[in-house]
């Protein structure tokens, strides 16, 4: 974990795509699209099917770590609208423990907000937490400081003649977007118009290290 200060708050950003916030013990994710797989099955399209138990196992892992109280949630955390109801009884019994152990609350995105309940914890379609805005895309025309997800941002280089390809955190201003944690999910270009668009002039992409924070000025 590595220290990240945002909107002068003080953060730490770990390299499994995640954000802890210290002052309230809460562990942000985004992007966990659970039952991916399984969705895909049903149109013949055969994924391996333990995506939800292998994001299980780094939300456990990164609670353990770093003894989060709270976990956020920023939206897209089900793949669709009946994923909750696909989930195997052992995953839903573990996903039933983590929010009954921890505040969980489920910040809705496009892909789950057609779900009638979600399991355990609270659902939002935004909070605010000390002046800072959580929400799942980010609105390009609000100044406010928000930290978001949605684009499942990667930065992409060419290194000696190797292509490499890493998971990012943007940031900007008023801007943070965290990368996808889920275990299934792609990733969007940290330079690609949209984010640009979302996250305004000056955005840095950043790489967290397990002892320091790597960061890439987006051209």
């Amino acid at each position: 974990m590595v220290p990240l200060s945002f909107a002068g708050h003080d953060f730490l950003a770990l390299p499994e795509a995640a954000l802890f916030w210290p002052a309230h013990g809460a562990l942000l994710v985004a992007d966990l699209h659970f039952e991916k797989a399984s969705w895909y099955a049903r149109f013949g399209q055969f994924l391996p099917p333990h995506d939800s138990h292998a994001t299980l196992d780094l939300i456990e892992r990164l609670v353990e770590r770093t003894g989060a109280r709270a976990l956020w949630s920023l939206g897209d955390s089900f793949h669709d609208a009946d994923g909750a109801a696909r989930l195997d009884a052992d995953a839903r019994r573990r996903l039933a423990a983590l929010t009954m152990r921890l505040d969980w609350l489920w910040i809705t995105g496009n892909h789950d907000a057609g779900m009638a309940l979600m399991p355990g914890g609270r659902r939002l379609v935004e909070a605010e937490v000390e002046g800072v805005l959580l929400r799942h895309e980010a609105v390009a025309d609000d100044n406010r400081p928000e930290i978001s997800g949605h684009f499942h941002p990667k930065l992409r280089l060419s290194l000696r003649g190797r292509h490499v390809s890493r998971r990012c955190f943007v940031e900007s201003r008023s801007k943070l977007i965290l990368p996808a944690l889920g275990s299934l999910t792609g990733g969007l270009d940290a330079c690609h118009g949209e984010i640009r668009r979302a996250v305004g002039p000056g955005a840095t992409a950043m790489v967290p290290l397990s002892d320091r924070l790597l960061r890439f000025p987006l051209p």
